[in-house]
């Protein structure tokens, strides 16, 4: 996980002041976990769960298990969902959060980051290909290619672990993934950009 968006979850998580139980999606024992945050280490339990393998530490549990069923769970058992560059990956994102909302209890929040795009727009062509584009021969082709790259976005290269379906804006973060919740944000992080959004179940 890139320092930025682990700086970022932390600075948002500190806000919330979680001294109850906190489940991470997608946590991975292979790699840094958003278990491990700083401003987690009130939270009276630590649960993650992913297809990567089990680990046990002092300060967290990661269970291998798949997130369509989180059966081993009981209703309203968690203050603070936390997932990571994961929904992505799943072609079937929504069963994920539909038993991530039915574990969260009242008033929990939800702290989600994918991979996005910003406003269209975003690149600005050199003089020369202005130049490029007056050529006889290649002058429309350079033309024709500038205007799409004009109109384009970055986004952040296909990454299969082990499939790679998805990519989100701030509007699907806001009206899709966080979708029923209350007191919604989004925040643009980086650039290929990551989309992080948290909100809130109602009481």
């Amino acid at each position: 996980m890139h320092p930025t968006i682990y700086a970022e979850f932390n600075s948002i998580c500190q806000t919330m002041k979680i001294t109850g139980h906190v489940l991470e999606i997608g946590a991975s024992p292979h790699h840094q976990c958003l278990l491990g945050l700083p401003a987690l280490d009130t939270a009276k339990t630590r649960i993650g769960i992913g297809l990567d393998g089990a680990l046990q530490t002092e300060r967290y549990e990661i269970i291998h298990r798949n997130a369509h069923d989180l059966s081993c769970f009981a209703d309203a058992t968690f203050d603070l969902i936390l997932c990571n560059s994961m929904m992505e990956h799943d072609p079937q994102f929504w069963r994920t959060l539909a038993e991530a909302y039915r574990v969260a209890a009242k008033g929990a929040w939800f702290v989600y980051g994918v991979p996005g795009y910003s406003a269209g727009g975003v690149l600005k062509l050199p003089r020369f290909w202005r130049l490029l584009s007056k050529l006889p021969l290649i002058g429309h082709e350079c033309k024709s290619l500038g205007q799409g790259l004009q109109a384009s976005t970055l986004t952040l290269a296909v990454h299969n672990y082990p499939a790679d379906y998805y990519r989100f804006s701030e509007q699907a973060m806001a009206e899709v993934l966080l979708c029923g919740l209350e007191r919604i944000e989004t925040h643009l992080v980086m650039n290929p950009p990551r989309v992080i959004g948290r909100g809130q179940k109602s009481f």
